[in-house]
C-alpha cells in the first residue's frame, strides 16, 4: 500500500474493529467485468453510515429536531487490486483523529481472502444545520469514536 495517511500498513489494518460486507452487483461493473472506479465511494458511504449507527451518533443526526448533521469534506481512495462482479467484500471502518467538529475516517476493503483491494480516508464535518458552520463534537460524541 502506498497510501500517504498509511504509515505502518499492519499496524493500520489491526486498528479497524467495525466492517460491513458487500457483494458487487453487475451494475457497478464495468465491460470488463471490473469494479467500476466510482462505486468505492458508495461502498464507502455505506460502511461510514453503518458505522455511525453501530457507534450511535445517526440518532440524533436523523432526528428532524436535531441541531446538526454530518457532511462529508473530502473522500479519496487508493486502489490496490482489481475488484470482479459478484466479488464479496468487507469495507473496515474506523475513526482515525477527531477534531473539534470534525473527525478522520479510515476505509479498508478487503476480499475474501483478506487480501486489501483499496483503501481510503476522507473527513466528516458536523455542522449546525441553521449556521452551516462546523458545531464541535461533545466529549460524550467523541467518546463513541474510541474502539470500545
Amino acid at each position: 500500500m502506498r497510501a500517504s495517511y498509511i504509515q505502518d500498513p499492519e499496524k493500520w489494518a489491526s486498528g479497524f474493529d467495525f466492517s460491513v460486507p458487500v457483494q458487487v452487483r453487475f451494475g457497478e461493473t464495468d465491460m470488463f467485468g471490473h469494479l467500476n472506479n466510482t462505486y468505492n465511494f458508495s461502498y464507502f458511504e455505506l460502511a461510514r453510515i453503518e458505522y455511525f449507527k453501530h457507534i450511535g451518533l445517526m440518532n440524533d443526526w436523523l432526528n428532524p429536531k436535531g441541531t446538526t448533521i454530518p457532511v462529508v469534506a473530502d473522500l479519496q481512495c487508493d486502489y490496490v487490486k482489481q475488484v470482479f462482479f459478484d466479488e464479496k467484500l468487507q469495507i473496515h471502518v474506523k475513526a482515525e483523529s477527531i477534531g473539534n467538529s470534525s473527525v478522520d475516517i479510515h476505509y479498508h476493503a478487503t476480499n475474501k481472502k483478506g487480501d486489501t483491494v483499496f483503501t481510503g480516508r476522507g473527513s466528516i464535518v458536523q455542522i449546525n444545520k441553521t449556521t452551516g458552520k462546523g458545531s464541535a463534537w461533545t466529549e460524550k460524541e467523541k467518546s463513541l469514536f474510541i474502539p470500545r
